[in-house]
């Protein structure tokens, strides 16, 4: 947990507890059902957390704010953000049945009452959402195709209503053809010193 109160030294301990917890609880899940990598594991705070909460070092979700992870694969970034913002509802989805199981244990485990955990595509859902936030699924233009319709248009943040995208490499060919929408792009390896960050980015579109 080091690398977290590096980054993060003003959460208050009922954020932490859970998310020093995170690590055994994955532990525990990876060996019945795999759903991170054996190499992932053994820096698990580093690729998993500390990346997902990339997005808390650019906004800081208002109260009630809605959000949607898109193939959340175990709960990435979806349950770190619910552990810190616990006044937000979070809607975890995955196609894939055994991860979204793996999902709703760790919610359990912890007790994540704002986190709900959905076997869907994100296609399928109706309700609208202030943010979605994914790590990358896909290229930028598909999954925009995916939730293009389920931004809500009513603004409660200091970030416009839109997407937040943790990707790698370079994303400017992909972001070429999403004309139709503004960008900010924020270099992960500014708000990190650790390596594995050097060529990560938090995309936010929005239009």
């Amino acid at each position: 947990m080091e690398i977290i109160r590096k980054y993060f030294p003003s959460l208050p301990q009922s954020a932490y507890s859970p998310l020093a917890a995170l690590h055994g609880l994955y532990s525990e899940w990876n060996a019945r059902i795999n759903v991170i990598s054996r190499k992932d594991m053994e820096n698990f705070e580093e690729r998993h957390v500390l990346h997902s909460l990339a997005i808390a070092k650019i906004i800081q979700f208002e109260a009630g704010t809605r959000i949607l992870d898109v193939g959340t694969g175990g709960g990435f970034p979806g349950i770190p953000l619910a552990i810190i913002f616990p006044d937000c509802e979070f809607v975890l989805v995955d196609s894939i049945g055994k991860k979204i199981k793996v999902v709703n244990e760790i919610k359990n485990a912890l007790g994540l009452n704002n986190v709900t955990a959905i076997q869907s595509r994100a296609e399928e859902l109706n309700h609208p959402f202030d943010f979605v936030v994914s790590r990358a699924v896909t290229s930028l233009p598909e999954f925009v195709s995916w939730i293009a319709n389920k931004i809500d248009k009513n603004h409660r943040n200091a970030l416009e209503n839109g997407v937040l995208y943790l990707k790698g490499g370079d994303i400017r060919p992909e972001l070429q053809t999403l004309k139709a929408w503004r960008c900010n792009i924020y270099d992960l390896d500014r708000l990190y010193d650790e390596e594995f960050f050097t060529t990560k980015k938090l995309v936010h579109l929005y239009k």
